[in-house]
């Protein structure tokens, strides 16, 4: 078991920077014990996937990181302070795009920073900048409604990127697509990921999401929620090199995907 869920390469800790760490984290509900002893920690770049079986603590874990839920146990740093209540320095993506119906696909990404104070000059950059980067900047004075299912995301996602979070959670965000549609988003949050190098802590139960996706694989156990492995993705740059379709049928990534499935059923 990994007792410190940190990468063991890539970055030296001269060169990284701390954005999140949990420390002994645990939850109790009455006598039912969701979370024990969660040390993980997310440095600047990170692209955290966490894996295991329905009802492990997965999206507990990321209620805890995001503010919504109070540990019984342990210590939330984000950028060295105390993490007790949502605040502008972590963002959340959810399965669905949760995008205000009434605004345009711009008026949602300029919200939170109109929320924050941002001058209309910024806030105009940062929407023509986060638009362009997930592809809608043909789409921003269309109505939620008018777009796809896939398009909506990618509208959630620039809405969470444009409020400049330092560190983004995402809840299974495309959970809810079709294959193609779900393989075309894998595709272009890689993308944007490289563009921004903000640390993204994602949930997912689907094995291929993550080593397509991550730099860094965690998994937990139920009952109660732990973490039980952690490794550096050694296919976490290799989405560049080769399309989704080549990569998956390679033996070297049929072996890793059979590893994390055995460790996810492993009792």
């Amino acid at each position: 078991m990994t007792t410190s869920a940190r990468t063991s390469t890539a970055q030296s800790t001269t060169a990284s920077q701390t954005v999140a760490q949990l420390s002994d984290i645990g939850l109790t509900f009455g006598e039912f014990e969701v979370l024990r002893d969660i040390d993980l920690v997310l440095d600047q770049g990170d692209f955290v996937c966490v894996l295991g079986e329905s009802g492990c603590g997965k999206t507990t874990l990321l209620r805890i990181l995001a503010g919504y839920q109070q540990p019984s146990e342990g210590t939330i740093l984000v950028s060295g302070k105390p993490h007790k209540k949502p605040n502008a320095d972590v963002g959340v993506v959810f399965q669905r795009p949760n995008l205000f119906p009434w605004l345009t696909i711009a008026k949602n990404v300029e919200f939170g920073p109109k929320m924050m104070g941002v001058s209309a000059h910024e806030r105009r950059q940062r929407v023509s900048y986060y638009l362009d980067m997930v592809g809608l900047d043909h789409a921003a004075q269309l109505l939620p409604h008018q777009l796809s299912g896939g398009m909506q995301q990618r509208g959630a996602i620039a809405r969470t990127l444009a409020a400049d979070p330092k560190l983004v959670l995402m809840d299974e965000p495309f959970g809810a697509l079709d294959a193609l549609t779900r393989e075309s988003m894998q595709t272009h949050l890689k993308g944007i990921w490289k563009r921004t190098q903000k640390t993204i802590f994602f949930i997912t139960h689907d094995v291929e999401e993550a080593l397509l996706l991550a730099t860094r694989i965690v998994v937990l156990h139920a009952r109660p929620g732990r973490i039980v492995r952690c490794i550096d993705n050694p296919f976490a740059h290799a989405l560049g090199e080769q399309t989704a379709a080549k990569l998956r049928v390679t033996p070297e990534f049929i072996d890793m995907r059979e590893q994390l499935v055995a460790s996810i059923h492993q009792e």
